[in-house]
């Protein structure tokens, strides 16, 4: 991301299906011209209140008004000292509302943000809510949780999942609870086009696996993404508040109409060709100046004059455009586990990538989607709940069985069938699904 330019996004807050108040809050603070984007960037944010539902919705609400502004403030300080700071005065005001007011002891939150900068993607995060950076078919999870689990699990090597529900809700480090908190920063994190960012609330990773959700975003635009999201954790029990955040990083494949994307290789030949242009370019001058040669060769002079000299210009332009690739976004070429140097420390830092999801659309997940979109349809029909179901006959499968796309209007039949079940459950608050939870990997 060297140049300006808006990202798409796209957030939503939900209360869930067994809570009466929701006290996750969000915000999303994005550039509105270079001079902000060089100086602050992008600002998304999340939290998820605790301490009772007054209580907690106080802490998350000022959670996501007060660090994106003490961050703004305290960034020509370096984006480091700017996220601490900003987390650590917020921590403070949130630890002094909960001291004078004995209603109000106790009171907490998570909070993860994501700065989008030239350099990269910066996260500043306190608690379990998550951040994940989903790249082509594979969603990285870049934040640690701040659970009893995670830090079990760290002490003694064990994937967190493999510790069952043993203190799985227990958070051990939160803003608000002590007057001082820790906060991890994480970045800056190379950013190519096309990227996608979440943030979220433990509602939806509770119910919602990486691998489903990298496959959901990578077919659906970022507003009906988030909205199958949470339906989806609102089908499977939707036990706590669920808030999602969505964030595009412009100039990728993905910023056409999802329904219009191609995964053919005549599509991936093209993308390829379009990200590697000089390499090509080259090759086609060095194809030409043999050409020229072998006209020379057969004496035809006419000929091989002017192929050749066109040869070394298009050589020309193909190692000029590779000169200034190489210039222009040296943090691109970079794997994400490599360090890479902080500007305002002047000294490496490790950046890190604590899980890793494949999230290649499968016949299993097919599957699984297919099972889902009936049972969705048998509650429907059985509680008489009205459903355009002449729209949803035109999600049929497509006709040459191509995986994305019939896992796209899988997607989407299921969208609209949770719209309407999602109406009804207003009407009818009794109404409340409780599926089976997918096994967690």
């Amino acid at each position: 991301m060297s140049a300006f330019e808006p990202p798409r996004y796209a957030t939503l807050t939900d209360v869930g299906v067994k809570r009466s108040h929701n006290q996750d809050a969000c915000a999303a603070k994005p550039a509105v011209d270079a001079a902000t984007y060089a100086s602050c960037g992008h600002i998304f944010i999340v939290a998820d209140g605790m301490g009772g539902h007054a209580v907690g919705e106080k802490a998350s609400v000022k959670a996501v008004r007060d660090i994106p502004h003490l961050y703004q403030k305290h960034v020509h300080e370096g984006v480091v000292a700017a996220l601490r700071r900003a987390f650590a005065e917020t921590n403070a005001g949130i630890h002094e509302i909960g001291q004078q007011n004995p209603e109000f002891r106790g009171m907490g939150t998570t909070s993860t943000a994501l700065i989008l900068r030239p350099e990269g993607a910066w996260i500043g995060h306190v608690g379990d809510s998550r951040a994940y950076r989903i790249r082509g078919n594979t969603v990285e999870q870049l934040t640690f949780d701040h659970s009893w689990v995670w830090e079990i699990a760290r002490r003694t090597g064990v994937d967190p999942d493999e510790l069952g529900d043993f203190k799985r809700n227990v958070i051990i480090r939160s803003l608000g609870p002590d007057p001082e908190v820790e906060v991890d920063i994480e970045g800056p994190h190379p950013v190519l086009p096309g990227d996608v960012f979440l943030l979220c609330s433990d509602g939806l990773t509770g119910l919602v696996k990486p691998e489903e959700i990298g496959a959901i975003v990578n077919v659906l635009s970022l507003e009906s993404a988030v909205r199958l999201l949470v339906h989806l954790a609102n089908l499977r029990g939707g036990p706590d508040n669920i808030t999602v955040i969505l964030v595009r990083v412009p100039g990728g494949p993905q910023d056409a109409d999802p329904r219009h994307r191609s995964s053919s290789p005549l599509a991936r030949f093209q993308g390829t060709l379009s990200r590697h242009w000089p390499v090509w370019t080259i090759l086609m001058g060095s194809a030409a100046a043999l050409l020229s040669l072998l006209f020379h060769l057969q004496e035809l002079k006419t000929l091989s004059l002017p192929l050749f000299l066109l040869a070394s210009l298009i050589i020309l332009v193909g190692i000029i455009g590779l000169v200034h690739s190489i210039l222009r976004a040296p943090a691109e070429t970079a794997g994400p586990d490599m360090p890479h140097t902080d500007p305002e420390m002047e000294q490496p830092r490790t950046l890190n990538i604590y899980r890793q999801h494949d999230c290649t659309i499968t016949s299993e997940r097919l599957s699984q989607f297919c099972e889902t979109e009936q049972q969705l349809i048998d509650k429907l029909k059985e509680h008489n709940i009205p459903v355009d179901w002449e729209a949803h006959a035109r999600f049929a499968a497509p006709a040459d069985g191509d995986l994305r796309d019939a896992f796209r209007l899988r997607c989407e039949a299921i969208l609209l069938l949770a719209d309407a079940f999602h109406k009804a459950r207003h009407k009818q608050e009794s109404f409340q699904p409780s599926w089976t939870t997918p096994t967690q990997h």
